[in-house]
């Protein structure tokens, strides 16, 4: 089972502020190619987002933040496209 799940990858930053997210996502910034890019993943556990990401972008990660999202993740299954 995979522990990390992504959301949305490459994302507007607007997206993390969505409150129907679950509580227990958060936002990933990180370099890609030049460009800050965002993407929104949940895990139960935030040290398994970095591990993730850390092993794929190294030093050109820069900050994993929680989202605005309010619901219980145990009831989340997913968001229509917005």
């Amino acid at each position: 089972m995979e522990s990390v799940k992504h959301l949305k990858d490459d994302c507007d930053l607007e997206y993390a502020k969505n409150k129907k997210l679950p509580s227990n996502s958060y936002l990933v910034e990180y370099m890609k190619d030049g460009t800050l890019t965002y993407d929104v993943v949940m895990s139960s556990k935030k040290v398994e987002i970095f591990d993730q990401y850390w092993d794929k972008f190294r030093g050109d990660l820069k900050k994993i933040t929680q989202t605005s999202g309010t619901v219980n993740p145990k009831i989340f299954n997913g968001l229509e496209d917005e």
